[in-house]
């Protein structure tokens, strides 16, 4: 009976192990997949031959930059939508997906929050419990600095030592050049 523990217990933490390795790869995997999607849609690449979930974890990755001023959250959303549906653009090569210009269809529930936004008007708008005002910019100084790149933020702290040196020695001047020596 003892060989068979024995043998019971190494084949679980064998069975233990090989879990333990796959289940990252897999997770690795499905960043790789989504990282590969951001790639080729900044490249203008298809998007095509990917599963549903690697286009949801791109969306979930995608730079609001990126999102607001490129297509490819449009292109991505399209993608997983023909994911879904099991259609691609033929069986083997790299057609596109969508064309640039293809519309994508708003859930009802965007729908909704589109007709309500366009009756509101201008009227602050509650998002994610925080309330939103349009056309109001809040800008905070602290952080605007801190998005800057180092080289510039050095280069502005120098400008702005030659110019209070210059200030400086431009007002030691006019203070010396009244009184006698």
């Amino acid at each position: 009976m003892r060989i068979t523990s024995n043998h019971n217990r190494t084949l679980a933490a064998l069975c233990a192990l090989v879990l333990g390795l796959l289940i990252p790869a897999a997770a690795a995997q499905a960043e790789d997949a989504a990282h590969k999607i951001l790639y080729r849609c900044g490249h203008g690449e298809s998007l095509a031959g990917f599963p549903p979930s690697a286009y949801a974890k791109a969306m979930k990755d995608i730079s609001a930059t990126t999102e607001e001023y490129s297509e490819c959250g449009q292109l991505i959303r399209a993608a997983q939508a023909a994911a879904a549906r099991g259609g691609s653009s033929g069986g083997g090569g790299g057609g596109s997906v969508a064309s640039p210009t293809a519309a994508v269809t708003a859930t009802p529930a965007e729908q909704q929050a589109v007709a309500s936004a366009a009756k509101g008007g201008g009227a602050p708008v509650s998002l994610g419990g925080e309330t939103v005002h349009p056309g109001v910019v809040h800008a905070n100084v602290a952080s605007a600095l801190s998005t800057l790149p180092t080289p510039l933020l050095a280069l502005i702290a120098f400008v702005l030592a030659c110019v209070l040196a210059f200030a400086g020695r431009s007002v030691q001047k006019r203070v010396s050049g009244g009184r006698p020596d």
